[in-house]
């Protein structure tokens, strides 16, 4: 496990609950659209899906519009992979039901209840933290599971910051996450403008770049 995964440490070390984060892929090129880079990208991510993640039965993904709005993952499904339309955020309690976020200096958060055994996976860029994606996916987990914020587990991935960026979204996440009753709140502190070795980069890169991607699963 490379350093850019410390941050997941929290969660990991819950028993059951698979949290992950693939970073910039070295030697893969990205630089077009988004569509371009994620089919040069699909065979690495594939091959992460594999080795971590053999028991899983659907990967989730949210269409990720920059909105706040929440799909909740009731049921298996019988699709290998499967997208959910005009969502940014996934929540679920069922096992083997795969969560997935693209980013690429929005910021992923990651919620984990270990009480009610439910995961969320948002994605939070400007406009989804304004929106407060993240209280929305706390009231969700709370109406579908019961779950009490005190209880969870929230981690901010690698984003942008400032200076490289005029909004803070990882302070801004955590004066929610504050407000919400969230005491056990964790940020990468990792600034993706600030090291294309490490991450990509959007706004650095004027959109012609890859997506890190985020992951989460209750096993």
């Amino acid at each position: 496990m490379t350093e850019a995964f410390l941050f997941l440490d929290p969660i990991s070390d819950l028993p059951g609950f698979h949290p992950y984060w693939i970073p910039r892929q070295g030697g893969v090129d990205v630089w077009g659209d988004r569509d371009f880079a994620l089919r040069n990208l699909a065979p690495h991510h594939e091959a992460v899906f594999a080795a971590e993640y053999p028991d899983v039965t659907t990967r989730h993904h949210a269409e990720q519009v920059h909105g706040n709005r929440i799909s909740v993952i009731t049921s298996p499904s019988g699709e290998p992979s499967l997208t959910h339309p005009d969502v940014d955020g996934l929540v679920t309690d069922l096992p083997n039901q795969l969560l997935a976020i693209y980013v690429a200096d929005c910021a992923a958060i990651y919620l984990a209840d270990p009480v009610k055994r439910a995961v969320a996976l948002l994605h939070s860029g400007r406009k989804g933290t304004e929106g407060n994606i993240l209280g929305q996916a706390v009231a969700t987990m709370k109406s579908e599971y019961g779950t009490d914020a005190e209880n969870l587990i929230c981690l901010v991935s690698p984003c942008i910051r400032p200076p490289n960026y005029e909004v803070d979204i990882a302070s801004l996440i955590h004066e929610q996450a504050t407000a919400l009753g969230i005491k056990n709140f964790h940020d990468s502190r990792e600034n993706t403008a600030a090291d294309l070795t490490r991450h990509y980069s959007y706004r650095i890169e004027k959109g012609q770049t890859g997506r890190m991607l985020a992951l989460l699963s209750i096993q």
